[in-house]
């Protein structure tokens, strides 16, 4: 390649840079959906390692031990209205009957879990609809 414009067929500097550059943005998204599937990936399995016995596969905390403890569903408005800084405090030093999870788990494990449960608004609007 040379400095100048393209001529003839010939690739110019200019359009080797856009070439180049579109081909790093590309691999910088695949490499950033990636690291979101595995946080996902995570998230779920952090959440069904931690939080399932009391909270429920669904979040909603009709399980035996979380009707006994009367676990928050974390389905509803009122939680899904909380940010994340919130949720991780929670998560982190525990509320209620909730023990604290933040000597079992890393600031990011508890962010995954966060993002997997904010999935049950989701699911709670979709069962609403049917």
């Amino acid at each position: 390649m040379d400095d100048r414009s393209v001529v003839g067929g010939q690739w110019g500097v200019g359009s080797g840079l856009r070439v180049v550059t579109a081909g790093l943005l590309l691999l910088l998204g695949v490499r950033l959906a990636a690291a979101q599937e595995n946080g996902k990936a995570a998230g779920a399995a952090t959440f069904k390692a931690k939080c399932v016995l009391c909270h429920g596969a669904d979040g909603a905390g009709n399980t035996p031990l979380g009707k006994q403890l009367q676990a928050a569903n974390l389905r509803s408005k009122e939680v899904q209205k909380l940010s994340d800084e919130e949720l991780h405090k929670v998560v982190h030093d525990g509320q209620a009957n909730m023990p604290p999870f933040g000597e079992q788990l890393t600031d990011d494990e508890i962010s995954q879990v966060i993002q997997y449960v904010r999935r049950f608004a989701t699911s709670a609007k979709t069962a609403k609809k049917q």
